[in-house]
């Protein structure tokens, strides 16, 4: 194997790829880097076991090949090399020599046999998102996804895939609270429902985030499926993935489709008030109380502890409906606030005994419900 390609090519691929890396102590090769070099093209790519990332880099092939190293090892050492061209050729004896201007190395690695295969999906049943969109749909989502893996089925985010619709809907609940955010899509027919891995996401998050360049081949992201896996895939760039098995709750019956209070709140103002009023809840418990009131069209939150002292903050509202209150985790909100770009949401509950419901004002494409604190 012998190539060249640019520092700054190399650097962009390694960091894409080589994040998934983590120090494997039974299985040495999953620490290391695939480097393959077939035809005009270079390939990067590093798994495991449960995710593969693939990333396909502009340079010179001079010699076919592939070869394996430390990902951390490689990769810091191109991250300090001067913006010129890398050499990089394998040698005999299982080294690998980068050379870059004054540059010369010489790293360890293991023969590529021994790399575990990363699998391939059919590339037929293929749907489209734009990136941005499926970007803000995870943040929108991932927070509210368990993390508890006695319940497999919701340790990850339901995607619907609705061609019907030309809709992709995902969601992610704890059982405390739920988030729901739909954006357009194209490709297929029927429906086909799915439950993705919270990891899994979370890399396709790190990804697309790491995309600077007003580049229009990286405005649209390819999601492809099979029987349990699923393959993210955007500008020679490749996410494949196992499916979490088990079936996801009937989540839709547990939305309330009426209400007896409606608010519109600016979202700025209640994130300071809640923060300030969170200090003091009660630790483990995280409850504060919001108490609506019609006369005054105002929304008061408060919290008492004991130990601590107590905390009043009033705020002027839209309101329509009658008197209400409800006792909810400030966490919860908060992490809902923080992910809505909105000035303003709408704010909907029948009583402390049903989830109250939670959109940013005018947009039916995100929904979030948190479940009331019985007292």
């Amino acid at each position: 194997m012998k190539i060249t390609c640019t520092q700054e090519n190399l650097h962009q691929g390694l960091t894409i790829t080589g994040h998934l890396v983590n120090k494997n102590v039974n299985l040495p090769i999953l620490n290391n880097i695939l480097l393959e070099s077939k035809g005009d093209q270079i390939k990067l790519a590093t798994t495991n076991l449960e995710i593969g990332i693939s990333c396909v880099i502009r340079g010179k092939v001079e010699k076919e090949g592939s070869f394996t190293v430390d990902a951390k090892l490689l990769s810091d050492y191109i991250a300090l090399l001067p913006k010129d061209n890398v050499d990089v050729e394998l040698l005999k004896d299982d080294f690998l020599n980068v050379k870059c201007k004054n540059n010369n190395t010489r790293i360890k690695g293991i023969p590529s046999d021994d790399f575990p295969v990363i699998p391939e999906i059919e590339k037929t049943k293929q749907y489209t998102v734009k990136t941005a969109d499926f970007k803000l749909a995870i943040s929108q989502v991932i927070f509210s996804v368990s993390n508890n893996d006695t319940r497999p089925e919701i340790s990850g985010v339901f995607m619907i895939f609705d061609g019907d619709s030309k809709k992709l809907i995902m969601v992610g609940t704890d059982s405390y609270r739920l988030a729901e955010k739909s954006i357009a899509m194209d490709g297929g027919e029927g429906k086909n429902e799915i439950i993705v891995p919270v990891k899994t996401l979370q890399e396709v998050q790190r990804i697309l985030g790491s995309f600077k360049d007003q580049d229009e081949s990286r405005e649209s992201l390819s999601i492809y499926l099979s029987e349990n896996q699923i393959l993210f895939a955007i500008n020679g760039i490749e996410v494949i993935s196992r499916l979490v098995e088990g079936r996801f709750p009937d989540y839709k019956q547990i939305i309330p489709t009426t209400a007896k209070t409606t608010t519109l709140i600016d979202c700025n103002e209640l994130t300071k008030i809640i923060k300030t009023t969170a200090l003091f809840s009660k630790n483990g418990i995280y409850d504060i109380n919001l108490e609506f009131i019609p006369e005054n069209k105002s929304l008061v939150v408060s919290s008492n502890n004991i130990q601590v002292g107590e905390s009043f903050s009033e705020l002027e509202v839209g309101f329509e409906g009658e008197k209400n209150a409800i006792t909810l985790n400030y966490r919860f909100i908060l992490e809902c606030l923080s992910n809505i770009s909105n000035t303003e949401l709408e704010f909907k509950l029948i009583d402390n005994n049903v989830p109250c419901v939670i959109r940013p004002k005018g947009d039916d494409s995100y929904l979030y419900i948190i479940m009331p604190i019985k007292q």
